[in-house]
């Protein structure tokens, strides 16, 4: 996995909404962070004897990601549940900061960056295609000229095989067949 793929990994269903903002667990991110990079680590970043610098009495954490041997430091207050700093904050509310600056680190590596942007899916970054159209040409008339749905399924079949994961042909394999379908 690279970044351009975790910069278009979906993650929506591993978020929560509280008050206008929203959140993503951090244990689905760093399991996710596992999976794209094995070597993956994260450090807190410390202040002499503590894990956050203090701020006139409230606290700012700061936690450093590294993913594909790049790291990326993000900081983040502790803060209660409107976003206001926390004075005097106990250990829950410093590692509750701490999980969520990790998380937010990990998006400057891709994962779940579009939160951060206020959008509500990731822009999709296709790799252009080494598919060619001459290929799929015959195909998409074996879709188009089925007379019934086990031919129609076959050729939908074999054509999405030969899409080889590629999203801009799948989408046109499936609008094919959609298409094939209402004639039938």
């Amino acid at each position: 996995m690279t970044v351009a793929n975790l910069l278009t990994l979906n993650v929506n269903e591993h978020t929560e909404k509280k008050a206008n903002l929203t959140y993503l667990s951090w244990a689905w991110a760093w399991a996710e962070a596992l999976k794209a990079d094995a070597k993956a680590t994260f450090v807190v970043n410390m202040f002499g004897d503590k894990c956050f610098m203090d701020i006139n009495g409230t606290a700012m954490v700061w936690v450093t990601v590294t993913m594909f041997d790049k790291p990326m430091t993000c900081q983040l207050p502790v803060m209660d549940h409107r976003n206001k700093a926390i004075v005097n904050p106990d250990a829950f509310q410093v590692n509750t900061a701490i999980m969520r600056c990790m998380t937010k680190a990990l998006s400057l590596h891709g994962l779940g960056l579009y939160i951060y942007n206020g959008d509500d899916l990731p822009s999709f970054i296709e790799p252009e295609s080494t598919i060619e159209s001459d290929t799929m040409t015959d195909l998409f008339l074996a879709i188009d000229n089925a007379t019934t749905q086990d031919e129609l399924k076959i050729a939908y079949k074999v054509a999405y095989a030969a899409c080889d994961g590629d999203k801009a042909w799948q989408i046109k394999v499936i609008a094919a067949k959609d298409k094939a379908k209402a004639k039938l």
